[in-house]
């Protein structure tokens, strides 16, 4: 499966990287496995992505959570959570 995902943000200044477009390996279908499988990459990688980090995804421009079925093609977000003011 062939996706796209973009950071946001702090992410994009930590991981030093805007957009990737990523051929997933086996197994990885949601939000939530993507998410820790690219936060194994590596150290830069586990502390922006990694549990308990707060951070929000989109696929598709639709806020999503780690449930979340992926698809080729789609669209994967990451970025920090938002507040109003």
């Amino acid at each position: 499966m062939n996706i796209t995902i973009l950071y946001f943000a702090a992410l994009k200044e930590a991981l030093g990287l805007a957009r990737e477009e990523v051929s997933l390996p086996g197994g990885i279908s949601s939000a939530g496995e993507l998410r820790a499988w690219l936060g194994g990459r590596g150290a830069a990688w586990g502390e922006a992505l990694g549990e308990g980090r707060n951070v929000q995804v989109a696929v598709d421009r639709v806020l999503a959570d780690a449930a979340t079925p992926l698809r080729d093609g789609a669209e994967v977000a990451f970025f920090p959570p938002v507040t109003g003011g």
